[in-house]
């Protein structure tokens, strides 16, 4: 019998790519994505649709409303998502948004007797965000096996993390290999309703010098070329 793995799937080109990693390395995938209250629901589609298309034994979507304490241009639309480079935390971070995500996936391994879980964060090409740390993943791996039955009783979990070193265009080129239609997937931090890309805020460009470097051709639609 296959071992089981939690995977955090937002619809994007880096949780897809996980997907896909602990897909190939044998694990029966139980996908989870948040309805939390972002801009647009086209990323949870498209969580649905590569959920669907890579055959995970189930997809659960949880809703939440982060929007209800604001503070992020990603759950408030009165804060604009910036189309130029900033220094520092940008807006576009949504206030302890992995924490939280996490602790429900932490939940829902435990009623699985899943003891991994795979999310997509990165440290490399990323946006500044305090949540995407190797630092962070490692103390949050020490918090749930502290904090759960299954830690107690000895079922060690493990917070797996395996893009975190990786460059957007190295991802990109490992998710190729391993068959990931990247046309499915949606980056955009104000993508249409129809998961159109608006080129231009920092997970698009980030996005685009990826699959350049990578030397791959962009298969993300843009709404300027629809």
């Amino acid at each position: 019998m296959s071992q089981k793995a939690v995977i955090l799937v937002s619809g994007g080109l880096d949780s897809s790519t996980v997907l896909a990693i602990a897909l190939e390395q044998g694990f029966e995938c139980y996908t989870l994505s948040f309805d939390y209250g972002q801009r647009h629901r086209s990323e949870l589609e498209a969580a649905k649709r590569i959920s669907e298309t890579m055959e995970v034994a189930e997809h659960k979507i949880v809703q939440l409303d982060l929007g209800s304490i604001g503070g992020s241009a990603l759950t408030d639309i009165h804060i604009d998502v910036p189309e130029t480079e900033s220094s520092g935390i940008p807006v576009t971070y949504v206030p302890a948004r992995n924490t939280i995500f996490l602790s429900i996936a932490l939940g829902w391994a435990e009623v699985l007797g899943v003891n991994k879980i795979y999310l997509g964060v990165n440290a490399v090409d990323y946006s500044g965000y305090p949540d995407c740390r190797p630092e962070y993943i490692s103390s949050f791996e020490s918090m749930a096996n502290l904090a759960t039955k299954a830690g107690v009783e000895g079922n060690k979990l493990s917070i797996e993390a395996p893009l975190i070193d990786m460059s957007k265009s190295d991802i990109i080129k490992m998710g190729t290999s391993l068959g990931v239609d990247y046309s499915q997937t949606v980056s955009c931090y104000q993508a249409s309703l129809e998961g159109l890309a608006c080129g231009r805020c920092e997970s698009c460009r980030l996005r685009a010098e990826g699959f350049k470097h990578a030397g791959f051709l962009d298969p993300t639609r843009y709404k300027n070329s629809a």
